[in-house]
C-alpha cells in the first residue's frame, strides 16, 4: 500500500467520522421551557397519525382548552397561590404532561413539601428527560436540600440543553448555586 492509498484511507475515515458525529448530535430542546405554551404531547414523541377532519378538529380543540386551563392554573402557581394551582393542574387531567408535572413539583416546593416536590420533578422529567425547566428547577431542589454537586450536575445537563450559558434556565440556576438568588 502507497503512502497516497493510505492518506486517501485515513481521510475517507475521518470524513466518516465527522458526518457520524455531525448526525448524531441533537438539537437543544427549547419548546419544552415550563412555557405559557407546551406542547400537547404530554412531552412524548408521537407518530402523526392520519385521520378524518372531524378527529383533527376535535384534538384542536382539546388543546385550546388544554392550554387555557394550564395557563389558568400557571398564573395561580407563579402568582404564590400553590395550592389552589396544585389543584388547577391536577384537574386538567395532564399530570403525565412535562410542563403539568413540572409546575406541580414547583408549587411543592414552594410550600416546602420537598418530597412531594422530587415526585413531581421526576415524572415530568420520566416524561421529557429533556425538560430544561425542570432540571433546572430540580438543581435549585437539591440546593435547598444541601446537595450542592448534584446541582452542578444539573446545571451542565441544562448548558447542554440549551447549548449555551445564556439561556434563562442555565442562569437562573447558576444564580442559585451562586447564593445570588432563590426561586
Amino acid at each position: 500500500m502507497t503512502v497516497s492509498n493510505a492518506l486517501r484511507r485515513a481521510g475517507i475515515l475521518a470524513a466518516a467520522v465527522l458526518l457520524t458525529v455531525v448526525f448524531s448530535v441533537r438539537p437543544a430542546t427549547v419548546m419544552a421551557m415550563g412555557t405559557e405554551t407546551p406542547p400537547d404531547d404530554g412531552g412524548k414523541k408521537k407518530k402523526k397519525q392520519r385521520g378524518s377532519e372531524l378527529e383533527t378538529r376535535q384534538q384542536k380543540v382539546a388543546y385550546e382548552q388544554f392550554l387555557r386551563d394550564y395557563r389558568a392554573a400557571r398564573k395561580l402557581i407563579v402568582t404564590g397561590r400553590y395550592k389552589e394551582g396544585i389543584a388547577a393542574m391536577h384537574a386538567i387531567g395532564k399530570d403525565d404532561n412535562a410542563d403539568v408535572a413540572n409546575y406541580i413539583g414547583y408549587a411543592y416546593r414552594k410550600l416546602g413539601d420537598y418530597a412531594d416536590s422530587k415526585v413531581w420533578y421526576e415524572k415530568a422529567l420520566a416524561t421529557d428527560p429533556d425538560h430544561v425547566r425542570t432540571w433546572s428547577y430540580y438543581g435549585m431542589w437539591q440546593m435547598e436540600q444541601g446537595n450542592r454537586l448534584k446541582a452542578l450536575d444539573d446545571l451542565l445537563k441544562v448548558k447542554l440543553l440549551c447549548g449555551n450559558t445564556s439561556c434563562k434556565e442555565y442562569r437562573e440556576l447558576r444564580d442559585v448555586i451562586d447564593g445570588k438568588a432563590s426561586y
